[in-house]
């Protein structure tokens, strides 16, 4: 039962983060990069830090946790924070390009593959006496594998869309639409997202032992995973704030309070996934395979549901049967992946 209550909080993440993108169309007057820059704040700052706090015992605080801990294991946590932040600045091109729908599948699958094994094999690396290879057995690889052929079944029913629809018909359901600059730039955007996991593994350790509870020990590696990226996001939407001269969108003081609000809404939507990925691998500590594949569950169930947000948002609208069919199929491939890791 415990198994089942941690998946459907990691699911109920997953369906949060995928609709974070629905608050970001009420934003009015706003460039790309304020917005972005704005919602990130609440995103990779407020939400997280408010999140990390849960882990500290009372009597202990925030710093005393970041001066005792391993500086490298810091540090690398957020290096891979701010490699993944660079992934985060072509996620939202790659959606630019192919919609919410398979933007998210390509992106979010490449980045559920990789994250889910690069962290043992760089963690054996650097600690080599831990023996972080030992986590991807035969049951974590299937997991992925079936993840990733589920997210080649939806990149199937992308280029079947891509090659049915006229110009007007793509334009219509996603204004940019372009499948082969997508593509190229939705890999790039799923391989350094990845990073997010690997930040997360360096991490791990970082908290009070056995005076944080399970459900909250991940929280403040994930504070220090998005520390950075908002460093690296932050310093790309300062460039673009002066490049476009857009440095007035912070002052349209008409919008202001509409735009601070669903920003906000936003940041929170998105923290909710790594919030709920937290709260539910508490509940799968009885799962070794299950915790090692956690991340890549998510990302599964990200898929799905931005799916499901695609369909709702009518970017598959004009598509054949048999497109819809195969994009069907591919979903349910990404629901299997999640439970059949633990039937094996």
């Amino acid at each position: 039962m415990e198994i089942i209550i941690g998946l459907l909080i990691i699911a109920i993440g997953a369906f949060c983060q995928s609709s974070c993108y629905v608050p970001i169309n009420k934003i009015k007057s706003w460039s790309w990069e304020s917005y972005w820059l704005v919602q990130g704040i609440f995103a990779w700052i407020v939400f997280p830090l408010m999140g990390a706090l849960l882990a500290v015992p009372e009597g202990h605080s925030i710093t005393e946790l970041i001066a005792n801990g391993s500086s490298f294991d810091i540090w690398m946590t957020v290096l891979f924070g701010a490699l993944w932040g660079v992934g985060g600045l072509t996620f939202g091109l790659s959606m630019r390009y192919l919609g919410v729908a398979l933007g998210q599948s390509i992106a979010l699958g490449t980045c559920a593959g990789l994250g889910t094994i690069m962290g043992p094999v760089l963690l054996n690396i650097f600690f080599p006496e831990e023996d972080a290879l030992s986590r991807l057995t035969f049951a974590v690889i299937l997991g992925v594998v079936v993840t990733l052929a589920g997210i080649a079944i939806i990149g199937v029913a992308g280029s079947m869309k891509a090659a049915s629809l006229s110009e007007e018909e793509k334009k219509a359901a996603v204004k940019d639409f372009n499948f082969p600059k997508g593509l190229a730039i939705a890999l790039l955007a799923g391989f350094m997202s990845g990073c997010f996991n690997v930040g997360l593994e360096f991490g791990k350790g970082i908290n009070f032992g056995d005076l944080t509870p399970d459900m909250y020990k991940t929280l403040p590696a994930t504070l220090l995973v998005t520390l950075g990226g908002f460093i690296t996001n932050a310093a790309y939407c300062f460039f673009q704030n002066a490049k476009n001269k857009t440095w007035g969108d912070y002052s349209k003081s008409g919008v202001l309070a509409n735009n601070i609000v669903f920003c906000a809404l936003a940041g929170a939507l998105w923290y909710s996934q790594f919030f709920g990925l937290s709260l539910g691998k508490g509940f799968l500590t009885a799962s070794d395979t299950l915790m090692t594949l956690s991340f890549c569950i998510l990302m599964a169930l990200n898929v799905v549901f931005s799916n499901v947000w695609g369909i709702i948002l009518k970017e598959w609208k004009g598509c054949s049967k048999k497109t819809i069919v195969v994009l069907i199929v591919g979903i349910v491939v990404l629901i299997i992946s999640s439970f059949l890791p633990q039937l094996v």
